[in-house]
């Protein structure tokens, strides 16, 4: 007999992988509802062949892919770049940027469906579970909110390669090789298994975005990014959506060995944990981005929003994109975005990804003012004065404490 607040409907996060595949059976199991599985196409490629029919097979009562990769780009991605949120000064946020607009997409098909509950396939060791629950908090805060791997019987993966076997669920994980992988537009990311331990070096054989670095071209590959407030509008002078973009770019960066990051992070929980990702178009429209922003920010603009980056990095990973801060902090990054408009040339060659020419029709790069030969525009003289009101603070503290 169901308890009393037992969930009637449940909308539950669903890749078809190990986890959620097992998830979607144990739900059916324990609380005997209806489920309705969903998932966001952002890029997964081949992972979606075959989804619909698995998790009718699984036991769900209706199976949502929806095409989320434009507005994916549009309104996540470009905006992460806008800020140029990078997590400890490596992570790109493939994965933390996914989740919000996963969790959003769920909570309009849980009003759609009249369902009363969500479940998602996150650990209580990792960060999604608290990026799908902040999100479902923040849009949907009346329904229940069920994490299996939070209160379920299993111990591990291996624990749920044996349930699966027994439901006769299809995983492509095995025991001997469980390490995982997250796939979207923006990256394509590895934890787990051999992984676990951060001295062993990844198997080449597990990329699939990127050549290794040693294998790519011995030519270089240059390219132009034309940006609008912002936003990466052209490349080579042709014009393209935000997905055309990040495809084309991934294609580029990923030809030439761009964007492989093998780092040990901090997550929201105090764990630290071993990751590796590739991120080939994501990490070149992050350094024509910010280069960009050289010649056409001022300088105190320029620094304050360097610092505010990396605050707004750590709301992303948090998972707190619909929070108020993040909103006020958005609106004040979008603010400097109006003046990051021109084109950047990008240089790529095994694994680098140089630039080598940068312009703008509003640049703030006065040559006149930089030259090292004779000019007009700046007394020299002036910088004396300068100097003296600048350093009298240390001269004070030096001439009474020294």
């Amino acid at each position: 007999m169901k308890e009393k607040n037992s969930p009637k409907k449940i909308v539950l996060a669903y890749s078809g992988g190990l986890d959620t595949s097992v998830i979607l059976a144990w739900l059916k199991d324990t609380y005997g509802c209806e489920v309705i599985a969903f998932c966001a196409d952002i890029g997964q490629k081949e992972e979606l062949a075959g989804l619909e029919e698995k998790g009718k097979n699984t036991g769900a009562s209706k199976v949502y892919i929806q095409d989320l990769r434009l507005e994916f780009a549009r309104d996540f991605i470009f905006p992460a770049i806008r800020g140029s949120a990078i997590y400890e000064m490596r992570y790109l946020l493939g994965t933390s940027l996914a989740r919000p607009l996963i969790a959003k997409a769920m909570a309009e098909i849980a009003a759609k469906e009249g369902a009363d509950a969500f479940a998602h396939g996150a650990t209580g060791k990792g960060n999604d579970q608290v990026r799908f629950e902040l999100t479902y908090k923040a849009l949907s805060p009346n329904l229940q909110i069920i994490a299996p791997w939070r209160i379920w019987e299993f111990g591990g993966r291996a624990d749920l390669i044996e349930y699966a076997k027994k439901k006769g669920i299809p995983v492509p994980v095995t025991a001997a090789k469980p390490y995982s992988m997250d796939r979207n537009l923006m990256h394509l990311s590895f934890e787990g298994g051999i992984l676990e331990d951060p001295y062993n070096e990844p198997l080449e054989e597990m990329f699939l975005l990127s050549v290794s670095p040693e294998k790519a071209p011995d030519k270089p590959t240059y390219c132009e990014l034309t940006f609008e407030k912002g936003d990466c509008v052209a490349i080579d002078g042709k014009k393209m959506n935000p997905l055309e973009v990040m495809e084309t770019l991934n294609d580029l960066g990923g030809k030439n060995g761009i964007g492989r990051v093998d780092i040990v992070e901090n997550r929201l929980v105090g764990i630290k944990s071993r990751g590796v990702y590739e991120t080939p178009g994501g990490t070149i429209l992050h350094v024509a981005h910010r280069d960009l922003e050289s010649i056409t920010l001022d300088r105190d603009t320029q620094h304050k929003k360097d610092e505010l980056s990396q605050e707004f990095a750590r709301y992303i990973y948090n998972g707190q994109w619909y929070s108020n801060q993040m909103n006020a902090l958005r609106a004040y990054i979008d603010y400097t975005q109006n003046f990051v408009s021109g084109t950047v040339r990008i240089k790529l060659y095994k694994g680098n990804c140089t630039v080598v020419g940068r312009k703008s029709d509003k640049s703030l790069y006065n040559a006149g003012l930089s030259t090292f030969e004779k000019e007009e525009l700046y007394n020299q003289k002036d910088a004396e004065g300068f100097i003296n009101l600048f350093g009298l603070p240390m001269k004070e503290w030096a001439r009474v404490w020294k």
